[in-house]
């Protein structure tokens, strides 16, 4: 009896040929492939790019210490955290408590901590009050302390510095007065010293304007 026969009696089939060798290959191809989708349903789907908000700002306020709306804050966090923020902040804290005669007379030359004592002696003569015109020395040397401090941390910007400059020699302009006043009789002019006070009083009040607060 033939192979073929046997083969057909006993129900077997046939030995695959090449046509059966293709067909087993692209049955494995797709079991293979048919996976796929069933994998990619199990996966989560992808979270939605989230909007990034403003960035929070901070600065500070020169007389508690404290952080308040104002400066871009770096992307380290939202707390405003930074070290050399805080380094000046106590600086100028510190040196806020100790403002005296005494102590100006540290971070100044003599010539101007003479200036200083003689301002406080015109002032106690203005005012007629020891305590009042200790108050305003106190005052004026806070914040002279507080600009020398933004000055020496390079806390001003182009445009600042501009007013420095300018600050610098209308105070000068006015001394320069105060001693002519003084030196030539009968030249006193109350209503031109005023006018050379208020201009330094508003190139002082634009040049801290973006640091100190409004009480300072």
């Amino acid at each position: 009896m033939a192979l073929s026969e046997v083969a057909a009696c006993g129900g077997a089939d046939p030995a695959p040929g090449l046509g059966g060798e293709e067909e087993a290959a692209g049955s494995a191809r797709r079991s293979l492939q048919a996976p796929a989708p069933r994998l990619r349903a199990l996966l989560p789907p992808l979270a939605a790019p989230r909007s990034l908000s403003p960035a929070r700002t901070c600065s500070m306020d020169s007389d508690s210490g404290e952080l308040s709306e104002g400066e871009p804050v770096s992307p380290a966090g939202p707390d405003c955290f930074s070290s050399k923020n805080l380094a000046l902040q106590a600086q100028k804290k510190i040196l806020s408590k100790m403002a005296t005669k005494t102590m100006a007379n540290m971070l100044i030359d003599d010539t101007s901590s003479e200036i200083f004592d003689e301002l406080y002696k015109v002032t106690k003569e203005h005012t007629r009050n020891k305590k009042e015109a200790h108050k305003i020395m106190k005052d004026l040397i806070k914040v002279a302390i507080k600009i020398g401090i933004l000055y020496r941390n390079n806390q001003f910007n182009q445009e600042e510095l501009e007013i420095v400059d300018k600050f610098r020699k209308k105070l000068n302009q006015t001394a320069m007065t105060i001693v002519s006043f003084y030196e030539v009789e009968y030249t006193f002019d109350r209503s031109v010293l005023a006018e050379l006070l208020n201009e330094c009083k508003d190139l002082l009040h634009e040049l801290v304007d973006r640091h100190l607060t409004p009480r300072s």
